[in-house]
């Protein structure tokens, strides 16, 4: 390993002229292209949209927003930018905005440069010390961001407070050399953005009515949902102007992708117990979140964020933890009714429309459970003959199962239950598997036939012949029942043309 240059001199030597941030970001980049390295890994669904709008801002040396949902990795990708970052860098010992000693730019590191010259000893800056985030908010003040004169310090130096020297820097100088992140930039009051833009492109800003000069070396990026450009704030037009790229980001477009983001993002080993989580458990899961998204009970402009199937499939794999520790079983497998004891979690990831306020958000919550289960047993039983298991019921059978229910109990308890072992079997439950899977595959069948009204289901998890549609009355009827049900004087109708 190559010691690190130790002086000025030597790097003065071996490096005469400073990069800027963004050039050293797009050289790495480039070098990463070339090698073709995965530029954000972790990221999930966005190869073909989002990551080439970033690489382009990249290359082209702008600063950039992310705007999306939440939900949908925006903080995170700019939290990735850090690899794209050199491993360290040279800078003056003890700066408190990280100066080049090639280029300083503070009042007190040209003074220390040019009293020691070549033989100044250097500090190197690693780069997870160079990525400063902030989340933006109405109370946040330019002292905050930019920064402040001290009188204090200017008192115990005897210096004018017009002084470079007096100034306490906030966090876009400390982020100098470096990453600058603002969350949620709408939120940010207006003129605060319009000293972030000022001292960007002007290099200066007044604090307190003093000119503070300042030619910061920083790659600005923001992030923002787009609907809080007028539910919460906005964002001001110069600042929006000088923003060179706009990146929409979105929700994963398909559900595999949805699916490997929430394997990759959830909690699941449990240590202990080894725990199977089927393939149809974890795509209902998933398409719960699909179908909040496209129902109009939910409030589309909040979004439903991918948190909610990752904490779902969280408390779903620790329901049926708790049920293989009551039934002394060895082998954590989650049922899709296990999905009904993570209504806690479900509720809680989306806003309402009035409509659905009116039904109750744990009833729009079972309503969307229902129809993703439904929508995936149709999809793997397609074609496959459920009417021997139909007519079971319908000829007076019922099958209690509860939540908690060892699995040996169901599988025993499903042989009566003609043709339901068959189909459990397509669901993956072959001859030989462990009981707790078989038992899983079975409470699929039944509950998606339950979602497709060809069976009932009682609130302990009974299953019973579906219930008989009431026939809808035509509008003959309907007239004749109002004729019948509305007063007239004398006892006599009266009919309106």
């Amino acid at each position: 390993m190559v010691a690190p240059i130790q002086t000025l001199g030597e790097l003065r030597r071996q490096s005469p002229h400073p990069r800027s941030v963004k050039e050293e970001i797009r050289n790495n980049l480039l070098r990463k292209l070339s090698a073709n390295e995965t530029l954000f890994p972790g990221i999930i669904g966005y190869d073909e949209t989002v990551v080439p709008q970033l690489v382009n801002a990249i290359l082209s040396k702008h600063n950039f927003i992310l705007l999306g949902l939440r939900g949908q990795a925006k903080s995170r990708i700019l939290r990735g930018l850090v690899d794209l970052l050199d491993a360290q860098v040279p800078v003056v010992p003890g700066c408190e905005i990280h100066d080049d000693p090639r280029a300083p730019l503070c009042a007190s590191c040209r003074a220390r440069v040019a009293r020691e010259g070549d033989s100044l000893a250097l500090g190197w800056l690693p780069r997870e010390s160079r990525y400063v985030e902030k989340l933006a908010t109405p109370d946040v003040t330019i002292a905050d961001m930019v920064g402040d004169i001290d009188p204090i310090r200017a008192a115990q130096a005897g210096l004018n407070l017009a002084d470079e020297l007096t100034m306490h820097y906030g966090l876009l100088p400390r982020a100098n050399r470096g990453i600058f992140a603002i969350n949620e930039l709408p939120d940010l009051a207006g003129k605060i953005q319009v000293g972030l833009f000022n001292i960007l492109q002007e290099g200066d800003v007044q604090i307190k009515g003093y000119p503070i000069r300042l030619r910061l070396d920083v790659l600005l990026v923001f992030t923002a949902n787009p609907e809080d450009y007028t539910a919460r704030g906005k964002i001001i037009t110069p600042l929006k102007d000088r923003i060179g790229s706009e990146i929409r980001t979105h929700y994963p477009s398909t559900r595999h992708h949805a699916m490997a983001i929430t394997s990759q993002e959830a909690w699941t080993d449990r240590g202990a117990l080894k725990t199977e989580i089927p393939s149809y458990v974890r795509e209902v899961i998933e398409e719960v979140a699909f179908q909040a998204r496209a129902d109009r009970k939910v409030d589309k402009r909040s979004g439903v964020s991918q948190r909610l199937p990752i904490s779902t499939l969280e408390l779903v794999v620790s329901n049926a933890e708790r049920r293989a520790l009551l039934n002394r079983e060895t082998l954590v497998v989650p049922r899709v009714t296990d999905i009904y004891a993570a209504l806690p979690s479900i509720t809680g990831k989306f806003e309402l429309e009035y409509e659905g306020e009116l039904r109750g958000a744990e009833q729009v919550a079972r309503d969307l459970i229902k129809s993703a289960v439904g929508g995936i047993f149709s999809g793997i039983f397609e074609g496959a003959d459920t009417r021997t298991v139909v007519e079971w019921f319908d000829l007076g059978g019922s099958l209690p199962l509860g939540d908690s229910a060892p699995a040996e109990d169901v599988v025993a308890r499903a042989a009566s239950v003609q043709g339901l072992r068959e189909l459990a079997e397509r669901a993956g439950a072959k001859p030989g598997t462990p009981a707790p899977v078989v038992a899983s595959a079975i409470d699929f069948v039944l509950e998606g036939l339950y979602a497709q009204r060809k069976i009932s289901r009682t609130e302990d998890r009974g299953y019973t012949a579906a219930e008989a549609t009431p026939r809808r009355p035509s509008r003959r009827e309907e007239a004749a029942a109002l004729d019948e049900s509305l007063p007239f004087p004398g006892g006599k109708k009266k009919y309106y043309n």
